[in-house]
């Protein structure tokens, strides 16, 4: 085990690799300070700037833009009140109080320490169970990746909205529209319209473009960003006793972060959130959380960063996003011809490791700028709005034309930018259709193929044990949020005499 992170550390030991790190580190905060930027849309906008790189340099600065950005969400969550990425609401609760309190120093140091914690905790878990992982899943077949996708799916429809209905609305709109191009059993064309781009079908970078980077451009330009009440700033580091006090939040979060990181769909949102929660139930001072408590940053800091190591664990073994952003990053390995899965371990095994050694240094270099660069970073939040919108518009445009060179998927990301505006107007997720562009194929191959070997009898997605218990879990995620709502609703109250 030991070798394999030396193997690692030795594939990064490159100078374009370590600039490529700590490129993405920048990049990664820089884009998670600004407000409507979020982890997902920084890595979407990054990718079709890898092409040509070499693998492990394009893959090592993607998954640094995704560790970095989930951090960068607190520094404005923490400054001015508005969460740079959804993640760091949680962090707002807390943070943004203490620097109405003047000590925004407190918290944005305490963030910064959490989180580069809770990234390694991360990294430390996605390396501890990536290969046992593997090793299970080689036995995987037809039916089992058929039930796994269908599990994904449930998760990430279940989670991502109050309303499960709406979650399960917008699932099956992104599994319709994974059916668009040639059937990959029959040959013939499902609703191309006559486009002969589209018989490949949707192309995944120019959507998640879309969905993410051009639908905050169009919502940006409907309303005006809201600042809050500019506070004087100050940025005394606390004192190494207070940062040593939180070793409990750190740990408890930071594994319970993994833990959320490797169930598909849960994401950095609902493990900053379910973090602050268990920190504050356990607390002693219940009563001081919201009001300005270091707990309070710390916990959806560390709980956040460290889902970056546990979605990818999913990813890297079994071809599963375990996130939104792992989502975008599952097409970029794509694009570079690696292919995740059981597979991986032995065909590219030098990538995965590099990305085990090459996300603890991320850590440390998000740790360094963090600390130094906060006063720049806020600066940058101060740039003209509608600056920024253009930039970001520019920027989605080339990306997605240089995807293939096709003015199609310029159209397609103008097409899921309009789609991602219109689902936030309607208070929509946007989360389940990128799982369900990514898992849709698996889904539908995979239902095709095992019918194909069980002669068309369903029966064989229950009578083998791993797919019967995958579509149990896959239930209970559908049902519990209803269970819970019931358990959770008064009783009638009894009649007094």
């Amino acid at each position: 085990m030991l070798d394999n992170l030396a193997l690692g550390f030795s594939a990064i030991a490159h100078l374009p690799v370590l600039a490529a790190i700590f490129a993405g580190v920048l990049i990664g905060i820089l884009c998670g300070v600004l407000p409507g930027l979020s982890a997902s849309t920084a890595v979407a906008l990054m990718v079709p700037f890898t092409f040509g790189m070499d693998p492990v340099v394009a893959v090592l600065l993607l998954v640094s833009v995704y560790m970095a950005g989930e951090y960068g969400g607190s520094i404005t969550a923490i400054a001015i009140g508005t969460p740079g990425t959804p993640a760091a609401a949680a962090t707002m609760l807390d943070g943004y109080e203490l620097t109405k309190q003047g000590k925004p120093g407190l918290a944005l140091t305490t963030s910064v320490v959490a989180s580069s914690i809770g990234g390694m905790v991360g990294v430390m878990a996605l390396f501890a169970f990536s290969e046992p992982l593997a090793r299970v899943a080689l036995s995987f077949g037809a039916p089992e990746y058929f039930s796994l996708a269908v599990f994904g799916l449930t998760i990430i429809a279940s989670l991502s909205s109050k309303n499960l209905l709406k979650g399960l609305l917008i699932l099956f709109l992104g599994l319709l529209l994974t059916t668009i191009g040639l059937d990959g059993f029959t040959g013939e064309d499902r609703f191309t319209f006559g486009i002969p781009k589209l018989m490949d079908g949707i192309s995944i970078i120019p959507a998640l473009i879309g969905l993410f980077a051009m639908s905050s451009v169009f919502y940006g330009a409907e309303d005006e960003l809201h600042r809050s009440e500019r506070v004087s700033l100050s940025f005394a580091m606390p004192r190494l006793r207070e940062l040593l006090r939180l070793w409990k939040v750190y740990l408890h979060s930071s594994l319970l972060g993994s833990v959320i990181g490797v169930l598909p769909g849960a994401g950095a949102t609902i493990a900053s959130f379910i973090c602050y929660n268990e920190v504050r139930r356990f607390s002693r001072n219940k009563d001081r959380f919201g009001t300005g408590c270091l707990e309070g940053v710390a916990a959806p800091e560390a709980g956040n960063n460290a889902v970056v190591g546990g979605s990818l664990v999913p990813l890297l073994t079994l071809g599963i996003p375990g996130s939104a952003t792992a989502a975008v990053l599952l097409g970029a390995l794509m694009l570079h011809n690696v292919q995740p899965g059981p597979l991986l371990f032995q065909s590219n095994g030098e990538i995965v490791y590099a990305i085990f050694a090459g996300l603890l240094v991320a850590c440390v270099a998000q740790l360094f700028f963090g600390l130094i660069g906060v006063p720049l970073w806020i600066k940058v939040i101060s740039a003209p709005r509608p600056l920024l919108l253009s930039v970001i518009a520019v920027v989605s445009v080339v990306g997605a034309y240089g995807y293939n060179n096709s003015i199609v998927d310029v159209w397609v990301m103008f097409g899921f930018g309009l789609l991602g505006y219109t689902l936030k107007k309607l208070d929509f997720p946007v989360t389940p259709i990128i799982l369900a562009l990514v898992l849709g194929g698996i889904l539908e191959e995979n239902l095709r193929r095992a019918l194909i070997v069980s002669g068309g009898d369903y029966a064989i997605f229950v009578t083998q044990p791993i797919s019967a218990m995958l579509l149990l879990m896959a239930a209970i995620s559908l049902l519990s949020p209803y269970m819970l709502n019931r358990l959770s609703r008064p009783g009638p109250e009894k009649k007094t005499r």
